[in-house]
């Protein structure tokens, strides 16, 4: 945590206005922004034309996108974090394997955040990519991820965030995804079919480093009517837990 005395509040709300922009709202005006950030309607517009002067926004005068130059950011992210350019060569592997698309994911507040990938045109036609921002609890990975979680810090992870439903299958109730994630601590991997998006299954497992911490997830995804759960399991299951195994000593 942070002491008062040491946030700059202008640049919280200015990254909240940024941050409020996502696939569902692609473009916003400054009452939505505003909605979106929790702030005024005059704040927001501030902080929105403020984004725009410094080119990380663009504007018809009424709405706001965001600009090429917000890549910048993830881009450096890319470029100089070491956890993407470690996963890189075990997704290219499994992917060369078996002819699958492959990610690694790690968890950021209520979503999973892909931050290196494999099997570039499947993932695509998915609708996945480089980036891409997906609610954990309709992801087997956000599954993994929130299995590694304490118990207490769980409990207020579900708490502090909805469950919204995505699909017909999407599990919303706290308890049955309690109980859904205790299991993917068991089980030590966690499958999902539809929960996302419908005809899409995927199939996940915990990256750990040599203390046991879990710092990412490695998935597959497949046509949900390519196969079952147990045709999942035993097309991928071994090539992520190998997978997993060899990425333990380097990251």
């Amino acid at each position: 945590m942070i002491a008062p005395a040491d946030l700059i509040a202008g640049m919280a709300k200015g990254m909240a206005v940024l941050e409020s922009f996502d696939t569902e709202r692609q473009r916003l005006n400054a009452t939505l922004a505003a909605e979106r950030a929790g702030l005024t309607r005059a704040a927001a517009r501030r902080h929105l034309l403020t984004l725009a002067h410094l080119g990380y926004l663009e504007t018809d005068g009424s709405y706001f996108w965001l600009a090429p130059k917000v890549l910048r950011l993830s881009g450096s992210y890319l470029a100089s974090s070491r956890l993407p350019r470690l996963l890189q060569p075990t997704l290219d592997r499994m992917a060369a394997q078996t002819g699958a698309s492959f990610s690694g994911v790690v968890l950021d507040g209520r979503e999973v955040v892909i931050i290196a990938r494999s099997g570039a045109a499947r993932v695509l036609a998915y609708g996945l990519h480089l980036g891409a921002r997906l609610p954990a609890h309709a992801t087997s990975t956000g599954r993994v991820l929130l299995a590694a979680k304490p118990r207490q810090e769980l409990t207020a992870w579900l708490r502090q965030h909805d469950l919204p439903r995505l699909t017909a299958r999407t599990v919303t109730e706290a308890g049955t995804q309690r109980k859904r994630i205790t299991q993917a601590r068991l089980d030590d991997w966690a499958w999902s079919l539809e929960e996302h998006e419908l005809g899409i299954q995927a199939l996940a497992v915990p990256v750990r480093d040599m203390q046991g911490r879990t710092v990412a997830a490695l998935n597959v995804v497949a046509a949900a009517d390519r196969m079952d759960e147990q045709g999942m399991g035993q097309a991928y299951l071994g090539v992520l837990q190998e997978g997993a195994r060899g990425l333990r000593a380097l990251v």
